[in-house]
C-alpha cells in the first residue's frame, strides 16, 4: 500500500492509549536500499560550511593538525543523530515535538535559535562569491538574491516537498565525489597523504594561527551542524521510516494535495515480540544507512577537501593573510596548473552548486522546524492552518530576510558562515541536553537510550558546552 493508504486502511484499527497517544502496529522495514535519503539530505546539506569551506580553510593557514576534530565531530554527530531517528521510529513524533512534551516554550527557544544562526545568508552568499571565480567576475550579491529566489521557487513548486529535496541532495553528493574520487589521484601530493598523521599525532591541538570562534564553528559543522541535525525527525518521518508511516508529509499548497492528519500526535507500538523484532530490524538498518550516508561519506568529504587545500595552497607564497574566500580562488588557480584548467573549473562549479544545494536543505530543514513547532504546539487543535502552509511562510521569509541582509551590504561569506556554525554548536548543547531526557523517559524500556550511546551522547554534551562556553567567553574579552 501507499503510505496514505496504510494510514486511512489502520485508522479505525488504532487505539488510544492514553492523551495525544494511539498504538498501531510498527510497520515492516523495507529492504536497506530502500531507506537511503534521509541520511544523505543531511550530508548534502552538511557538504558546505565545513567540508568545503571552514576546514579547507584552516588547513590552509595551519596545516591538517585540526582534522582529528573532524573526525571527532561527525563520530558524535552520528550518535546525536540516531538518538534523534530513535524518538521518531518509535513514536512518529519528531523530537521536537518529545522536547515539547517536557517543557512547551522549549520549541520557541529552539525554533529561534535555528532562526537566529541561519538568517544569514552565508551559504547562499558563499555559493554566489565562488560562482563569481568560476566565471572570472560579476555581483556576488546579486547572484546570491537570485539564488534564493530560486530556492523559494523551487521548493513552493514541489508537489511533495521532501522528494525534490532528497532527489537534489543526491545529485550534489553524487558530483562531490566524482570530485573528491579524481581528487585523490589527481589532486593531492605524497607529502599531504604522509602528513595525515597528523589527524593522530596533534590530537586535541587547537592552532594559534585560527580565530577560537572559526574552530569551534568547524568543530560543530563536521557533517551537519546546528539545527540542521534536529530536523532529520522530520524528514525520516517523511520518509516514512517507524511510526513516522502514520504522519502525512508536507506538501506544496501549489502542486500538491494535502494527506490527512491522523487523531494522534503520537504513536506507540505494542511491546510484545513481532513488534520488537521489526523494531530491531529498523534499528539495524537505520544505524547503517546513517553510517555510511552520513558519517562516512562527511568523513572523506572534509579530509579530502583539506588534504586539496594542503596540497595547492599551504605555505603557499600567494596565500593572503586576511580571513575570506581568496584561498578557494588561490587553490583553483593552482589545479589549473598542476592537473589542468578543467579540474579547477570542476572545482569551482561543485563548490557553487554544493553551497546552493545547502542553502536550499537549509532553507528548507529550518522551515520544517518551525512549521513543526508552530503546528503541535499553537494551531493544531484549532485546525486554522496546515503544517504544510506554515511551512511555506517560514521559506519565503526567509528568503526575503536573506534577501534584504544581502541588499543591506552585509556579504561577508567567512563571517556569515562563521556567525552560523558557532550558534549552531550552542544550539546543538541544549538539544543534546534534552535527547538525553526524552529517550529516557517517554520510550519504553526495551528501546530505550542506555549504555556506551549514553556514555557518548553525556561525552557530546561536555563538548559542546566547554567550547560553546570558550568562544562566549573569548567574545566578551573582545568587547571589554
Amino acid at each position: 500500500m501507499q503510505r496514505t493508504q496504510v494510514a486511512e486502511a489502520e485508522a479505525v484499527t488504532g487505539r488510544f492509549t492514553r492523551a495525544g497517544s494511539e498504538e498501531r502496529e510498527l510497520p515492516e522495514a523495507p529492504p536497506l536500499r530502500r531507506l537511503v535519503g534521509p541520511s544523505v539530505i543531511l550530508i548534502g546539506v552538511g557538504i558546505a560550511s565545513g567540508e568545503y569551506i571552514l576546514y579547507p580553510f584552516i588547513a590552509s593557514q595551519a596545516g591538517l593538525v585540526f582534522l582529528w576534530a573532524a573526525v571527532v565531530g561527525i563520530l558524535v554527530q552520528f550518535f546525536i543523530n540516531m538518538e534523534i531517528e530513535r524518538y521518531t521510529l518509535a513514536t512518529g513524533e519528531t523530537a521536537l515535538g518529545g522536547f515539547m512534551r517536557m517543557w512547551k516554550p522549549w520549541g520557541a527557544v529552539l525554533a529561534a535559535g535555528a532562526i537566529l544562526a541561519t538568517m544569514w545568508p552565508g551559504w547562499a552568499t558563499a555559493a554566489a562569491t565562488i560562482t563569481t571565480f568560476a566565471f572570472g567576475g560579476g555581483d556576488a550579491n546579486v547572484i546570491a538574491i537570485a539564488g534564493l529566489l530560486a530556492i523559494g521557487a523551487a521548493l513552493t513548486a514541489s508537489p511533495v516537498v521532501y522528494q525534490t529535496v532528497e532527489r537534489l541532495e543526491f545529485l550534489k553528493v553524487g558530483a562531490v565525489l566524482v570530485l573528491l574520487a579524481v581528487a585523490l589521484f589527481a589532486a593531492i601530493s605524497a607529502a599531504a597523504y604522509r602528513d595525515t598523521s597528523e589527524i593522530v599525532t596533534s590530537f586535541g591541538t587547537f592552532p594559534s594561527e585560527i580565530s577560537i570562534a572559526i574552530l569551534v564553528g568547524a568543530l560543530a559543522a563536521s557533517g551537519a551542524g546546528g539545527a540542521n541535525n534536529l530536523v532529520q525527525s522530520n524528514w525520516i518521518r517523511d520518509k516514512g521510516f517507524g511510526m513516522g508511516r502514520y504522519v502525512p508529509r508536507i506538501v506544496s499548497p501549489v502542486t500538491g494535495k494535502e494527506e490527512a492528519a491522523p487523531d494522534s500526535e503520537r504513536f506507540s507500538f505494542p511491546q510484545d515480540e513481532a513488534n520488537l523484532g521489526r523494531w530491531r530490524t529498523w534499528w539495524k538498518r537505520a544505524n547503517v544507512e546513517q553510517f555510511v550516508s552520513f558519517a562516512l561519506i562527511g568523513g572523506i568529504a572534509i579530509i579530502v577537501f583539506s588534504l586539496i587545500a594542503y596540497s595547492t595552497v599551504f605555505q603557499n607564497p600567494d596565500l593572503p593573510d586576511e580571513s575570506g574566500f581568496d584561498f578557494i580562488a588561490l587553490e583553483a588557480d593552482v589545479l589549473d596548473a598542476t592537473v589542468g584548467v578543467w579540474f579547477g573549473t570542476l572545482f569551482l562549479a561543485v563548490g557553487a552548486v554544493s553551497l546552493f544545494a545547502a542553502a536550499l536543505g537549509i532553507i528548507d530543514y529550518v522551515a520544517r522546524l518551525v512549521a513543526d513547532v508552530i503546528h503541535v504546539g499553537y494551531t493544531r487543535e484549532r485546525g486554522t492552518i496546515s503544517e504544510s502552509r506554515l511551512y511555506f511562510t517560514v521559506v519565503w521569509g526567509m528568503v526575503l530576510f536573506g534577501s534584504a541582509i544581502l541588499l543591506a551590504g552585509f556579504d561577508q561569506p567567512l563571517v556569515l558562515v562563521t556567525i552560523s556554525t558557532v550558534l549552531g554548536g550552542a544550539i546543538m548543547f541544549v538539544y543534546s541536553c534534552l535527547l538525553m531526557v526524552t529517550n529516557r523517559r517517554y520510550l519504553p524500556a526495551a528501546i530505550r537510550l542506555r549504555g556506551y550511546r549514553m556514555g557518548i551522547l553525556l561525552f557530546a554534551i561536555g563538548m559542546l558546552g566547554v567550547t560553546t562556553g570558550i568562544v562566549a567567553v573569548d567574545q566578551v574579552g573582545n568587547l571589554l
